[in-house]
């Protein structure tokens, strides 16, 4: 797994109450996968922390059970990312980055790519790789790649605002995995047309395209002949997709919260993580998919990534 922890502080989740401080970023796919990842899997947490939260993002993955034993946060010299997540509605917010993790050198990454069986990523400061790293992936990673847009789209304004800009090179970011996610903001950026958006990327050996759609679901698109994650290997290289590409939308889940409001924070990644763990461990697609659904939509009735793999797993939250 490659992405970013954060530091969150959240205002406007509850107008009643102070700003709340946890752990957000790749926390929240972390639980996923420690709820929805098969028993022959563990993860692998490719995450350069800032050494100032160095010691805390270790804490953190030691109460995860699907953690690699001999897997760690990977300390750097610099201010961890923090965020400043100012709610306006249930899925509109604004963000402001401050820390300096800077991307992983290619040479650094290459040697822990190596044992790896799948690569999950997931661009939570659309810092953590540059284009040529991830396409240097792409050619020398020979399993399955799930890639979360998620930040690549945002712009950082000199106060840390982050603001939604236009995706140079989208065509090539996308050809650097076999299924993609974005929502609907992250879609505008990339494309204004998303059937166009598609096609260009099943024809690059993409084999899905998931574009999430908040309180309406998630829509897809599919490569012809692709079912199930073991399909992607039987797509050669320098292939054309022949036949008719598959779309459709399946509906969010209902969402219980026993009488107050929901929290949407991390449902993106609780989807992604939960339908790459699914696809992995065998399912078709479209199972997967509503395995993800279902599991987005429990992560709104729970606040904050502590503890969240527990309630993903229908268990008891300890205190």
């Amino acid at each position: 797994m490659i992405g970013s922890f954060v530091w969150d502080v959240i205002h406007g989740r509850d107008p009643r109450a102070v700003a709340v401080e946890e752990w957000g970023g790749i926390t929240y796919a972390l639980s996923a996968f420690d709820a929805a990842l098969s028993n022959d899997w563990q993860m692998v947490p490719l995450a350069r922390v800032g050494s100032d939260l160095h010691v805390h993002a270790c804490d953190y993955l030691r109460t995860l059970r699907r953690v690699a034993p001999d897997a760690q946060a990977i300390a750097v010299p610099y201010p961890n990312n923090r965020v400043e997540l100012r709610y306006h509605s249930d899925e509109r917010r604004s963000e402001v980055l401050t820390g300096g993790v800077p991307p992983w050198p290619w040479q650094g990454l290459k040697p822990l790519l190596r044992d790896l069986d799948a690569l999950y990523i997931n661009l939570i400061s659309g810092f953590e790789l540059e284009l040529e790293t991830a396409q240097l992936i792409r050619q020398h990673f020979a399993g399955p790649i799930y890639l979360d847009v998620h930040s690549l789209t945002l712009a950082l304004e000199p106060d840390g605002l982050r603001t939604l800009r236009p995706l140079p090179n989208a065509a090539q970011w996308l050809a650097c995995a076999d299924v993609v996610q974005m929502n609907e903001d992250e879609l505008a950026m990339l494309a204004p047309d998303p059937m166009a958006l598609a096609a260009s990327a099943l024809a690059q050996q993409v084999s899905a395209l998931v574009v999430t759609l908040g309180a309406r679901g998630a829509a897809y698109f599919l490569a012809p002949g692709f079912d199930r994650i073991g399909d992607r290997a039987r797509r050669g290289a320098g292939t054309s997709v022949l036949g008719t590409i598959r779309t459709a939308r399946v509906a969010a889940e209902r969402v219980d919260v026993k009488g107050r409001d929901g929290d949407p924070t991390g449902c993106g990644d609780v989807f992604g993580a939960t339908l790459f763990s699914r696809l992995l461990g065998g399912d078709t697609f479209t199972d997967a998919l509503h395995a993800a659904t279902k599991a987005a939509a429990r992560n709104v009735a729970y606040r904050g990534a502590r503890g969240l793999a527990h309630h993903l797993r229908g268990e008891l939250v300890p205190s």
